[in-house]
């Protein structure tokens, strides 16, 4: 991006520095008062009344751990995915699993070197979000110091080869460059953060969702860390999503929608920046929030309905099988020694009671390995991995 590419409608300006300017975002709101056709406040009421539904749910329905980590790992494996993370669930699950097969002695999972790289950042993301969450709960407010906080948190054991930075839990000290985009530079963060943390705790000037996709663009324009930037601007969006009480539980998968889009994404806010084409990235933003939504109470309600079908069918039942299929939604990934723990039975009958649930095709086996196998409840994964259907 050079001087004379912006235009007169940019919201910000290029300030000389070192050999290439540095991109300086005006301050929120935008100066320009914001232009929608009609048939955006329909999809903006659209996007609300389906996170009131999923909001909804979370509120009157007694949420089994998968149907609320579950999904939460969703948003945490998505953006992982986005920063070049490589993992599904099969990978995550069975890392736990292990883990609680062969805990060290200090409680800490057992990591082998290999999955270290991409499970860790899922598993920080997790780790941030339900954090930032519970922070907003305690009454604590979106600040500095929680941003630096979820960041170090994101950061943490994330291998060197990963990770862009040494600085963690603290702004940047050195500039960054996202190709030809150069942010602001370490000198003018803390003041331009002030700012946009100051609209955000005022309760900005628009519809609260404009005003998260206006936070959210600037949060990414200021780049305020050395890295982890993209995964924390995304996790902000639930802890404000969630503090201005449209999701009651943190289950809406927005980086689904951004990981499909990632071209769209990055081109809608370069606009913003070039041209102040604010409406084209709101009406963007405020899309995916919209059919997430939509996706995320369709997945609860399926893992809802196959939750009341395994109570029904096999809830009544003593037998080991029987048990172990009504604590899937607690437990959806297993090996031998993990339901000799969760049932505390022998391990014949742990291995009888695996054996049958995989014939009755409740759970399949991932490794295809003679010795160490490892079972998924199918219908459960299934579920949680289907693509979009709402777009």
């Amino acid at each position: 991006m050079v001087l004379q590419e912006l235009s007169d409608n940019a919201p910000g300006r290029l300030v000389p520095y070192d050999q290439r300017p540095y991109y300086s975002p005006d301050p929120l709101p935008p100066e320009t008062e914001l232009q929608f056709e009609g048939d955006f406040y329909e999809l903006l009421s659209e996007a609300t009344f389906w996170l009131g539904k999923l909001s909804g749910f979370s509120r009157t329905t007694e949420f089994a751990p998968v149907l609320y980590t579950s999904l939460l790992r969703k948003e945490a494996m998505e953006s992982a995915e986005i920063e070049g993370a490589d993992i599904d669930y099969n990978a995550l699950y069975s890392f736990e699993t292990r883990s609680l097969d062969n805990p060290k002695s200090d409680g800490d999972p057992v990591t082998a070197v290999d999955e270290t790289k991409d499970v860790q950042e899922v598993l920080n993301y997790e780790r941030a979000l339900e954090n930032g969450i519970n922070a907003l709960d305690r009454g604590d407010e979106i600040s500095t110091d929680l941003l630096h906080i979820l960041h170090e948190t994101l950061l943490t054991d994330v291998p060197d080869d990963r990770r862009e930075t040494d600085t963690i839990g603290a702004f940047k000290t050195v500039p960054n460059h996202l190709g030809e985009f150069v942010p602001p530079v370490p000198s003018v963060v803390d003041g331009l953060m002030d700012a946009l943390l100051t609209y955000i705790r005022t309760g900005g000037s628009y519809h609260p969702l404009i005003d998260i996709a206006l936070t959210h663009y600037q949060f990414e324009t200021i780049h305020p860390y050395g890295d982890g930037n993209g995964r924390l601007g995304r996790l902000l969006i639930t802890l404000q999503l969630h503090n201005q009480e449209y999701l009651e539980q943190p289950t809406l998968y927005l980086s689904e929608y951004f990981n499909r889009y990632k071209e769209t994404y990055v081109d809608r806010m370069t606009a913003v920046r070039k041209y102040g084409e604010w409406e084209a990235w709101i009406e963007f933003f405020v899309t995916g929030i919209r059919h997430q939504a939509e996706e995320s109470l369709l997945r609860s309600q399926e893992l809802y309905t196959l939750q009341q079908e395994y109570e029904l069918e096999y809830g009544d039942n003593a037998a080991a099988y029987a048990q172990l299929a009504c604590t899937l939604f607690e437990q959806p990934y297993l090996t031998a020694a993990v339901v000799q723990n969760l049932l505390d039975v022998t391990g014949p009958t742990a291995y009888r009671a695996l054996d049958r649930l995989e014939e009755e095709g409740v759970l399949e086996e991932t490794t295809g390995k003679e010795r160490n196998r490892e079972y998924r409840a199918r219908e459960i994964f299934e579920i949680l991995e289907r693509p979009p259907r709402t777009y």
